[in-house]
């Protein structure tokens, strides 16, 4: 009697098959977008130009702060991401020119003439503890509360929203309404 012998699977058509599953899963399966902020950082210095420290007065300076927990706080108050941007308007507009606001200088500006121009910083500073989506979005509500600022001078002055304005105008409103926003190193307060 002969022995019976098992049939083979022929594997020739699975090698096929997976192929067509890693292109299908390849092809429906989206991919985490990189997050990251799109700044244009300063020109470097000139090699022969000299650095100055400068002084500049308290009550110009507003400290944004983000700690491990991922609680924002600006000036002495914890307040909630919603009220950042509110906040950082008022502080660089200082409308009731309050003492305690930055102070405004009065600049003429080429193309426009003169205008008070604040002379209010934003200094972020941050945790090693805090998360980059938190850093993330504290960094767009500076930069959305600038961008206000600057629509609102360009509506006012052009009657056009800022990123409709020419270049020219683009860069009155730039020295009109400066960012000024100024980031210190990341500290790490679970050492101490």
């Amino acid at each position: 009697m002969a022995s019976k012998k098992t049939p083979e699977i022929n594997g020739s058509s699975m090698a096929d098959i997976s192929f067509m599953v890693l292109i299908f899963f390849l092809m429906v399966t989206t991919m985490d977008q990189e997050k990251g902020l799109s700044r244009r950082l300063p020109p470097m210095p000139a090699e022969d130009q000299k650095v100055e420290d400068q002084k500049v007065n308290r009550r110009n300076i507003i400290i944004v702060r983000i700690n491990m927990n991922d609680r924002i706080f600006a000036g002495n108050e914890a307040i909630d991401i919603s009220q950042l941007k509110d906040k950082i308007v008022e502080f660089l507009t200082n409308p009731t020119d309050d003492p305690n606001l930055p102070e405004k200088e009065v600049k003429d500006i080429e193309g426009f003439g003169q205008y008070p121009v604040s002379k209010g910083v934003i200094s972020l500073q941050n945790d090693r503890g805090t998360t980059y989506s938190k850093y993330i979005e504290v960094q767009n509500e500076l930069v959305r509360a600038v961008n206000e600022i600057r629509d609102d001078f360009a509506m006012q002055n052009f009657g056009k929203k800022y990123v409709k304005l020419s270049e020219e105008q683009q860069q009155i409103c730039r020295e009109c309404i400066p960012q000024n926003i100024s980031e210190a190193e990341p500290k790490d307060v679970t050492k101490k």
